[in-house]
């Protein structure tokens, strides 16, 4: 070779021409090669053989380093390596044991500084990827802290791996139990809701009924009467309101007592549920007084239900249980008015109940219609 700048495979070439003596057959060509069953082979065989043929031509130890050395610089791994060989043979200069550990030595510091600063830059790279990992991991996890905290310090007190491994599948059967306990709580929380629920919806109902004669009660007739005249009103269905009231009710509980007097507002309460209806809803508003609301029935049909009413009872004769005396008639009085001949429903509830007035006014035992603008009318 004529200078230091031939490649790697030209001391190759050398050092193969070199080993002829002992890595070439007698007809000049690569041992391997009369038997060479492909290129792959043929190749691995041939740097078999530089190396065989490098290490005994310089009579060089076979050991780990020098294999390694020489497969370096014959495989094209290392060209930095195999330069600094062609450029000592070149010299003319022996290639010792010595020489060549001197250049491995150094060949090793720049492989093994190089490597580190490889190295660095990945653990560098793993770091920032580490950090943000763990930055987001510690966002994600922040609501499990406590809990982590209180296994560690579990696993703290074990000693052993066996026991470690022990611990760690008693904590795993604690945790499952703990979940399946809150997945029963949440159902037992469920049905409680539900029922609660339940409750919650008798309660409203009862809170709408009244106990005595088991009527809606005040307060539901106003819902019913809103509804009722959103309806109708947008049906042009007609809409009546009426007031009942007991005759001398007073009178009745004074001779009688309690007892008997709430005998009879029962009494009267299921002759009017009589005609009660999906149409026709009746409520008690508040002592012996009833309030009732006809849909889809005009003004005078009402009256004429209503009064028919009236007269059943005003026919009855009925006697005090407790003393087997005679009440002697009871009757009641009613104001009737039409929804629609007012402003509003409230409106043609209190000429309703200025018609009832009237009707007590006027002997009692009589159904009054209101006339419009609230003007008194038989």
């Amino acid at each position: 070779m004529t200078n230091s700048e031939n490649s790697s495979g030209s001391i190759l070439q050398w050092l193969g021409f070199r080993g002829a003596r002992g890595g070439r057959s007698v007809d000049g060509k690569p041992a391997f090669a009369n038997g060479a069953g492909n290129v792959f082979q043929q190749a691995r065989r041939h740097l078999l053989d530089e190396i065989a043929a490098f290490l005994l031509t310089y009579e060089l130890d076979v050991t780990p380093n020098n294999l390694l050395t020489a497969h370096g610089a014959f495989s094209g791994s290392n060209p930095a390596l195999a330069r600094k060989i062609a450029q000592h043979v070149t010299a003319g200069l022996a290639v010792t044991q010595e020489w060549l550990d001197e250049i491995t030595a150094a060949d090793e510091t720049i492989d093994k500084h190089d490597g580190i600063q490889h190295l660095m830059a990945r653990l560098e790279t793993t770091l920032e990827s580490f950090s943000k990992n763990a930055n987001d991991t510690r966002s994600a996890t922040a609501d499990y802290t406590d809990e982590l905290e209180q296994h560690v310090a579990e696993l703290d007190q074990v000693q052993g791996t066996g026991q470690i491994l022990s611990s760690l599948a008693d904590l795993a059967k604690a945790m499952l139990e703990r979940t399946r306990k809150l997945e029963t709580d949440m159902r037992r929380s469920e049905e409680e809701a539900k029922a609660l629920r339940r409750s919650l919806e008798k309660a409203r109902r009862e809170a709408e009924i009244d106990h005595m004669t088991g009527l809606p009660n005040r307060r539901a007739f106003e819902a019913v009467l809103e509804r009722e005249y959103r309806d109708a009103r947008a049906s042009f269905d007609p809409l009546t309101v009426a007031f009942c009231d007991i005759d001398h009710f007073k009178r009745i509980n004074d001779t009688h007592g309690h007892d008997a007097g709430d005998r009879v507002i029962r009494l009267i309460a299921e002759m009017l549920a009589t005609i009660s209806d999906d149409n026709c809803h009746v409520a008690r508003h508040g002592g012996e007084e009833f309030v009732m609301l006809f849909r889809g029935i005009s003004l005078s049909e009402a009256h004429k239900k209503l009064d028919g009413l009236r007269e059943q009872m005003a026919e009855r004769r009925l006697r005090n249980r407790k003393t087997d005396e005679p009440l002697g008639q009871i009757t009641f009085s009613a104001g009737i008015a039409d929804v629609f001949d007012f402003s509003d429903p409230r409106a043609a509830l209190k000429a309703a109940d200025e018609a009832l007035y009237t009707a007590k006014q006027g002997g009692r035992n009589q159904v009054i219609i209101a006339p419009k603008g609230g003007a008194q009318a038989a």
